[in-house]
């Protein structure tokens, strides 16, 4: 028997809708609290999110791989994996993902390198984790897929 059209939809990348709804709840809660105001949290998790789905660096796969290459691979596979997630300092999320691009972000969002890197530091572990709950790596247009439906469902609410 072949699948109905409803049974091609994107496979599961997110833990279930009310967890998932429930943690992103808090992510803008925690965010809004620190950034004052929606329009800098939407900003900030815009950016968070175009960090892992950037073509020009490879994606997730590239992400995880500039983590690799700077020493924190252990850090970044531990929001990969199923178990606890490991945290990440700003110096480090600066030492990752570059002092420039930290920079840009924090022009964009109106707010310094450092609270951009903090910023960083919460939203990346949360958001990676969300987008491999089984320990794996999205396929490249799953990701985009996925990163969509978080993106309309923060940016929404």
């Amino acid at each position: 028997m072949y699948p109905s059209a409803c049974d091609l939809s994107m496979p599961e990348l997110l833990l279930d809708k009310e967890d998932a709804m429930g943690l992103l709840d808090q992510l803008k809660g925690v965010l809004g609290a620190k950034l004052g105001g929606s329009g800098n949290v939407n900003d900030m998790l815009e950016h968070a999110m175009n960090l892992i789905n950037n073509p020009a660096t490879g994606g997730l796969s590239g992400l995880v791989e500039a983590f690799k290459n700077k020493g924190l691979g252990d850090i970044m596979s531990s929001w990969i994996g199923t178990g606890e997630n490991k945290t990440i300092s700003p110096a480090q999320i600066m030492q990752a993902i570059g002092s420039d691009k930290i920079q840009q972000i924090a022009q964009k969002v109106g707010i310094s390198k450092d609270s951009a890197s903090q910023h960083l530091s919460e939203l990346l572990p949360q958001i990676i984790d969300m987008l491999t709950p089984n320990g794996k790596l999205p396929e490249a247009g799953n990701l985009g897929a996925a990163l969509n439906m978080l993106k309309s469902k923060l940016l929404s609410s």
